[in-house]
């Protein structure tokens, strides 16, 4: 096959209706972190590092211990709470993390759509967080005054992909390309229709 005849194939094969011959699923990125939450991020790792400064000076023991801490810590958000990629098939949406894996099965899932900020606010009121903020993003639980705990896997501060669920809390991300992903969860959850 030549390089050409190939790339005419995988044009050919952009279309929704064609993703179940390529694939059966669809891996989307965690979105990059919106410019508040990188500048959060930025600042939570001045701490560290300056308490690993202060030790190497110091020679203070109790420094070096605080400062391996918060690494021990950050490497663990990192590895544990921070999803990497969602993956969409038609029998569930994969959360991968770089330890782990969650899988939410397609048939729990009642809606889907994209919310902005100020839709949150309208459909669920004011929010307190349970979990990881600010370092790479949001993780955990929203505890919110109109619809009680929603679980959050977010980078960005801007536009959210809202899946609701028939028996569980519902669950806010933020995958990149959000228009494609919730394409591609339609298509999953029509049977494949256009």
């Amino acid at each position: 096959m030549s390089v050409g005849r190939y790339t005419e194939l995988s044009l050919r094969y952009r279309t929704p209706s064609a993703w179940r011959y390529l694939s059966m699923s669809r891996s989307f990125q965690l979105a990059p972190m919106s410019p508040l939450i990188k500048w959060v991020t930025v600042g939570l790792w001045v701490i560290p590092v300056a308490f690993a400064i202060a030790t190497l000076v110091s020679r203070e023991l109790s420094m070096g211990i605080v400062s391996v801490l918060l690494f021990a810590m950050y490497g663990a958000v990192w590895l544990c709470c921070r999803p990497s990629r969602f993956i969409v098939s038609e029998q569930s949406i994969d959360i991968l993390f770089p330890l782990w894996r969650r899988k939410i099965r397609s048939k729990t899932i009642s809606a889907v759509s994209i919310i902005n900020k100020d839709g949150f606010h309208r459909d669920f009121g004011w929010a307190i967080r349970i979990g990881v903020g600010g370092l790479w993003g949001g993780f955990g639980w929203l505890w919110t005054t109109k619809r009680g705990i929603v679980e959050f896997y977010i980078s960005r501060l801007d536009e959210f992909i809202l899946l609701e669920r028939s028996l569980k809390s519902s669950l806010l991300i933020t995958p990149s390309h959000p228009t494609e992903f919730l394409s591609v969860i339609q298509h999953f959850t029509q049977g494949g229709q256009d």
